[in-house]
């Protein structure tokens, strides 16, 4: 099982970036995908997730500015992110749960927010 994240970068303050991550392989009735950062220094967090019945959760920092949207036959996860700010700025990962809690993790995608 592979996760591929993509559409991170640089982007001023203010600006939009959209990620998305796509699952290959096998996976078996996806039941949570999320997105995480990790900033330097700092541990990785939690920034939004998606369950399989389409119920969201966001980080108090991210609320109203970031959108996780996903497809579970397309085994694909998105983040639309706006109004970014500079302590946005991070590493994200994807991340993709199973029926049997196995956890997938993608690679991790750069996102610069310059003030």
């Amino acid at each position: 099982v592979q996760l591929q994240a993509s559409g991170g970068g640089t982007v001023q303050a203010g600006g939009s970036l959209r990620l998305a991550c796509a699952a290959s392989g096998s996976i078996s009735a996806i039941i949570v995908m999320g997105w995480y950062r990790q900033a330097p220094g700092k541990q990785r967090e939690s920034v939004a997730r998606i369950t399989s019945a389409g119920i969201t959760n966001y980080a108090d920092a991210v609320k109203g500015r970031f959108t996780i949207s996903g497809d579970n036959a397309k085994k694909t996860v998105y983040l639309q992110m706006n109004s970014l700010k500079p302590e946005d700025t991070a590493v994200y990962y994807c991340n993709i749960v199973q029926y049997d809690t196995r956890t997938y993790w993608g690679q991790g995608t750069q996102v610069t927010v310059s003030s």
